[in-house]
């Protein structure tokens, strides 16, 4: 069994995570969106208006929750994102995978637009170092994590 910190950068202390269907569609759908990089859960506090605030979490592996990984940017991982991207819904619990940054984003957008060839997107992207993010896609994947403190930046 797989025991970790995991970290949510916010405007609000959330002790209950909660899986919000609004908004534009994000990069493994629509969930809970945490990641194992202190660092950049700051990172996120400070994008938010009013308060800076980071959650803590720890998270324990249920394996019996249907999980999708990528360790890295794969043809893979830039089709189930563009899939996301698009609306379509997937049936896994917990995604966890490199995060597309604003620059990585853009160049999803030209490839999806037909801009860019897939060629060329790996060309784009291969200087560029992705950050990590864990999504919490159902209500049974939420019960892997257990509030443990928050803190203001």
């Amino acid at each position: 069994m797989i025991k970790q910190i995991i970290f949510l950068g916010s405007n609000v202390v959330v002790e209950k995570p909660k899986i919000l269907e609004n908004g534009f569609y994000k990069d493994f759908g629509y969930g809970f969106y945490c990641t194992i990089l202190e660092k950049q859960a700051k990172r996120w506090a400070l994008t938010k208006r009013g308060k800076h605030i980071v959650n803590k979490y720890h998270y324990v592996e249920n394996s019996s929750l249907k999980i999708k990984q990528f360790l890295e940017m794969t043809e893979e991982w830039l089709e189930f994102i563009v899939d996301c991207r698009r609306g379509n819904r997937h049936n896994y619990d917990i995604v966890d995978g490199p995060m597309a940054d604003d620059t990585i984003w853009d160049y999803i957008e030209d490839y999806i637009t037909g801009n860019i060839s897939k060629a060329a997107f790996w060309e784009l992207v291969k200087f560029k170092y992705p950050t990590h993010q864990i999504v919490f896609c159902t209500e049974k994947a939420l019960e892997t994590l257990e509030f443990e403190e928050s803190y203001s930046l």
